[in-house]
């Protein structure tokens, strides 16, 4: 039996903003006290993560006098360097900020969105400064509340605007960073601009260097949008689009809960992590989730540790999948043919296509047809439960 103890090769990775968050809500006050972005870094080695993620004001916040930034820099840098922990990924907060009630790239004032620019480029070089490879772009405040305030269509090109702004300062810089985006139907907002990871790859192709820009899908993100997120991902890959990930769980229909990753919903994590596995990803795993407001640290290590424990018992569930003889048997068989439909497959040709037209089928025995989908359901389930 594994000892499910995460390894740098398991690339886990949280963020600044989840561990050290204070457990704060709309309805009730801080119930942890404030932890510097170097304590985050010991508590992260203390339980096994292989990296740390920032927004740039977790890091340092806003109004920071330089002498302040460059300790709070030199204590930060020497938890990275006395624990060996990463900075894969970084991203800018564009929306607490009053100044971003109305969006950042999006907000009807082009004085606002210049700021968005300039604050923007100095978390990429705070990122890039601390090794991060990956930048994401959530727009939380890129929005509205009401249709009458903004037309969506200059919306979406200020969007793009603004991101073939950054992709040229990246390049210029010679960062060699990937953008990620990432999607979320509402909240903040009402609504949000390119509110699902779909509406995200297609905006893509619209920009000027589709090639360094991706996505960064969200478990919770995609299931308040009513969304399979395990269909969305590989889609993703697909499309070779999957630069990075957020993990953590959620009740459908409620507001964006970053639950401990599995702790709602364990099928669904199980078959997103079959997936992960069996695809080969190699990026990160990052927990963008938070332990319950009623925690203190030591339960904040136990949410951490659990978010790691659990997407490894999964991926020790889903290579027992792949070995199982009677479902992979039950795979063989669902997926098998005869031969006779290969002439009809793959790329078209006008003598496949008459061919085709040609063939003739038995609907009703192919209606008949049973699938064992339900059998192939229950073993899972088996395998899920531990008794199996």
């Amino acid at each position: 039996m594994s000892s499910y103890t995460p390894k740098p090769e398991h690339k886990f990775t949280f963020g600044l903003w989840t561990v050290g968050s204070r457990g704060a809500d709309p309805f009730g006050a801080p119930v942890r006290p404030s932890k510097t972005p170097a304590d985050l870094v010991y508590l992260l080695a203390e339980v096994g993560a292989y990296g740390v993620n920032f927004h740039d004001n977790d890091l340092i916040p806003v109004n920071t006098a330089p002498a302040e930034a460059a300790a709070i820099k030199s204590a930060f840098r020497k938890a990275l360097d006395d624990t060996g922990l990463v900075v894969p990924m970084a991203t800018t907060n564009l929306f607490y900020d009053p100044v971003f009630k109305d969006g950042a790239f999006t907000s009807n004032d082009p004085r606002v969105r210049a700021y968005a620019l300039q604050k923007t480029m100095n978390a990429i070089d705070l990122g890039v400064e601390f090794g991060a490879k990956v930048y994401v772009f959530w727009g939380g405040r890129e929005g509205t509340e009401t249709d009458s305030a903004k037309n969506p269509v200059d919306s979406i090109k200020r969007t793009r605007e603004a991101l073939n702004f950054l992709c040229e300062y990246a390049l210029d810089q010679g960062y060699g960073l990937k953008f990620a985006l990432e999607a979320k139907p509402n909240e903040p907002r009402a609504d949000i601009y390119n509110p699902t990871t779909g509406h995200m790859l297609a905006f893509i192709e619209s920009l000027d260097h589709p090639e360094m820009v991706g996505v960064n899908p969200e478990v919770a993100h995609e299931h308040m949008a009513g969304i399979n997120f395990m269909h969305g991902v590989a889609q993703a890959w697909e499309a070779g689009k999957l630069f990075h990930i957020d993990l953590n769980d959620q009740y459908p229909g409620r507001y964006d809960q970053d639950l401990r990753f599995g702790s709602r919903d364990l099928k669904a994590a199980f078959y997103l992590v079959k997936f992960l596995e069996d695809v080969g990803y190699d990026g990160s795993r990052h927990f963008d989730a938070h332990a319950y407001r009623t925690e203190d640290f030591e339960g904040v290590k136990d949410f951490a540790r659990g978010c790691m424990r659990t997407y490894l018992i999964l991926k020790e569930k889903a290579a027992r999948f792949n070995a199982d003889q009677e479902i992979q048997g039950l795979l063989a068989e669902i997926n098998a043919g005869d031969g006779a439909m290969t002439p009809f497959l793959g790329a078209f040709t006008s003598q496949k296509a008459r061919a085709l037209k040609a063939q003739s089928f038995d609907r009703v025995a192919l209606g008949l047809k049973g699938l064992k989908y339900e059998r192939l359901d229950q073993l899972t389930v088996d395998i899920l439960l531990g008794v199996r």
